[in-house]
């Protein structure tokens, strides 16, 4: 390398599941019998909406839909994002200054913390969580400041502990409901409780909320709660709910003010989202009550399949857990590193340690639900066989 690279690469490695995945992309290409079975990132395999696809594969072929797009978005796609949080969540937005689409929620947390982050700034990022939290706020050179979720509270912030912390310098704080990797749920009493803690200590709560229609009976916006968006915004996306990770479709919504310095920063790094998809994404919105009700039976019985695998081990879990995940506690005297690397290379099957999520996690073994039933007991038999 001719240059060094910036010093704030030096705070943050390559993502885990980069890592990871290479890693079985190289043991199945070394011809096994059969390829790994990958129960690690959270990857829907369904498939989305048929009318996103098909409004998808309408406009794609037309004249005119392949130039830059508004960097705030079409208005046909912000105002369906309006009309989804109306309907799911009964929280009203502005279309026209309240909503920034984004290309997937994973980018808006960088570009979220690229907006509002000094150098030295601090960020209360939840152990056990998303690692995404702490590598953008280390990459703007802010500093992570770790808040326990432990099991004994239900994965819940303990609000006594946070108030005891010190606070100086804190800017933002992470939220996650329901939950990953834990699978704890989100409620209104714990939202009106952020919210509290955000205006009376003048920290935005960043709330990601991508898993709120999975496995889930009732659907809660941070939003929600009056007087949010003075302290509050919130990040959504049609990866988890809609089939649709791949396609890169999310949004942030918050104040008209937070919205046009997020738009800034994000006017500097793109030239807009592909139209067709913008459009296929408003169909997508639209979808009623029948398209999660059979979204989450197919979830319900993976979720079933992937207790199966855990009762072999002995591991202990909620079997009523919300989200893309199944998340439980290794027994005493068992280490999860070494049980994951065990059934990867002597039965072929990839589970996720909880380590890689927080210090709270160590004890803990993570499996994706994004693989179909059959999948599911299938690793169980390999995992068997290994015991």
């Amino acid at each position: 390398m001719i240059i060094s690279p910036a010093h704030r690469t030096e705070s943050v490695r390559e993502y885990y599941f980069s890592v990871k995945n290479k890693q079985i992309a190289r043991m199945n290409a070394d011809g096994r019998k059969e390829p790994i079975i990958n129960l690690g990132i959270g990857a829907p395999d369904g498939m989305p909406p048929k009318a996103a696809i098909d409004t998808l594969i309408d406009i794609a072929p037309r004249k005119g839909v392949h130039a830059y797009q508004s960097y705030a978005g079409i208005p046909e796609l912000r105002k369906a994002y309006a009309e989804w949080y109306s309907r799911w969540y009964g929280v009203q937005l502005d279309p026209s200054c309240e909503i920034q689409p984004l290309t997937g929620s994973k980018e808006g947390i960088l570009i979220i913390s690229m907006t509002f982050l000094n150098k030295g700034d601090k960020v209360l990022i939840p152990d056990p969580g998303y690692p995404t939290y702490s590598s953008s706020a280390r990459l703007c050179e802010a500093e992570p400041v770790f808040y326990d979720l432990k099991e004994e509270n239900g994965w819940q912030p303990d609000f006594d502990a946070l108030e005891a912390m010190e606070l100086t310098g804190v800017k933002m704080m992470w939220t996650n409901y329901p939950n990953m990797p834990t699978g704890a749920p989100a409620s209104r009493e714990l939202y009106r409780k952020l919210v509290d803690f955000g205006r009376r200590h003048g920290i935005m709560i960043c709330n990601d909320n991508p898993y709120s229609f999975i496995l889930t009976e009732e659907h809660y916006s941070i939003l929600e709660v009056p007087g949010a968006k003075e302290c509050c915004l919130e990040l959504n996306s049609l990866s988890k709910a809609h089939n649709m990770s791949g396609w890169r479709l999310g949004m942030v919504a918050s104040a008209p003010d937070v919205i046009s310095e997020i738009l800034k920063v994000k006017s500097q790094l793109d030239s807009g989202i592909f139209r067709p998809l913008q459009l296929a994404a408003v169909e997508a919105l639209a979808q009623g009550p029948e398209w999660f009700k059979a979204l989450n039976a197919e979830y319900r019985a993976r979720r079933a399949a992937a207790g199966r695998v855990f009762d072999l081990l002995g591991v202990k879990y909620n079997p009523q857990s919300q989200g893309l995940f199944l998340w439980g506690r290794v027994p005493e005297g068992m280490e999860p590193v070494e049980m994951s690397d065990k059934f990867l290379h002597e039965a072929g099957v990839f589970i996720t340690p909880g380590f890689i999520f927080g210090n709270n996690g160590k004890k803990y073994l993570r499996i994706s639900l994004c693989a179909p039933v059959p999948t599911l007991e299938r690793a169980a038999e390999k995992i068997k066989a290994v015991l």
